[in-house]
């Protein structure tokens, strides 16, 4: 079952709580999974929850929409927003034996009581590159975000989906730079059957753009096929197969090294992410892939 704090005091009464009762079992220092969501959960939000069961004694799950990572032009309000669903899927997900989970769900007014924080994390050069170009701001945002919540909760592992790449990368990085003891995981991407990344704006495609969305992950696959004949080939091959469907508007299509996030030379070789960012109709979806140039 699911327990749910809707303040920063309450999160950390409950995890306080937890960890005594560990404690008394016999367990001298249980640990806590952090896995920061927006809510609208998934089978891919649940991919992290089982490995954030696997990791550690107390399970956080964050479910925040925040809005300092939108900018005025973007779907804040429409984001899809149901705590109850939420909680009941969580619940769903346990497996006999499994502890409850902490659902820490704060207002707006709790996580900025006085309006966005005047001290921000800034993502730097990576991060505005990619979504970052397209979405000003946004990464600033996420990592502020999550850096609030790693104080708060004082996680051990804190878990991210491989389908935000980038976003992995720079929390990755922000937790190397700013030395929290914290260590991040990322765990890959779920796909259903056909290929297409889980996303919870997936639930704002009509039936012919959900058939027309499996073109992200066709542009991959292509991508993928080509990696032994260099990075002009790989480009091609990807956006060859976008071409060829009308609804979907390729934003931005790139091969990039995964130490760094920058776009790879053309005599690079070794290992590279390619990633793809597309709006099917109104619908914006994003997705990756790693590959080996030869």
């Amino acid at each position: 079952m699911t327990e749910v704090a809707d303040s920063i005091a309450g999160v950390r009464t409950l995890i306080s709580d937890a960890k005594k009762a560990l404690i008394a079992e016999g367990i001298a220092s249980p640990t806590v999974s952090l896995v920061p969501t927006m809510g609208a959960l998934h089978d891919g939000h649940l991919a992290l929850v089982d490995k954030a069961r696997e990791r550690g004694h107390i399970v956080v799950v964050s479910i925040f929409v925040n809005p300092t990572q939108f900018s005025a032009s973007e779907d804040l309000q429409r984001y899809p927003r149901d705590l109850q669903s939420d909680r009941a899927i969580l619940d769903g997900s346990a497996r006999e034996g499994d502890r409850s989970i902490i659902v820490f769900a704060p207002s707006v007014d709790d996580m900025y009581p006085n309006g966005p924080t005047q001290t921000t994390v800034t993502a730097g050069r990576a991060g505005s590159t990619l979504e970052g170009r397209s979405r000003a701001g946004h990464f600033d945002g996420v990592l502020t975000v999550v850096a609030k919540l790693l104080n708060i909760v004082a996680p051990d592992t804190v878990f991210f989906g491989r389908k935000d790449a980038q976003q992995a990368f720079l929390v990755g990085r922000m937790i190397a730079d700013l030395d929290f003891t914290t260590a991040i995981e990322v765990v890959a991407t779920v796909r259903e059957n056909d290929g297409l990344a889980l996303s919870s704006r997936n639930r704002f495609l009509d039936e012919k753009e959900r058939r027309a969305s499996l073109v992200l992950s066709h542009m991959l696959e292509a991508a993928e096929s080509a990696a032994d004949r260099g990075i002009d080939t790989v480009i091609a091959a990807a956006q060859s197969v976008a071409m060829g469907e009308p609804l979907v508007q390729v934003d931005y299509l790139a091969v990039v090294d995964p130490g760094t996030f920058l776009p790879v030379d053309d005599d690079y070789r070794g290992k590279a992410v390619v990633l793809v960012a597309a709006r099917v109709g109104t619908t914006r979806l994003i997705d990756n892939e790693t590959i080996y140039l030869g």
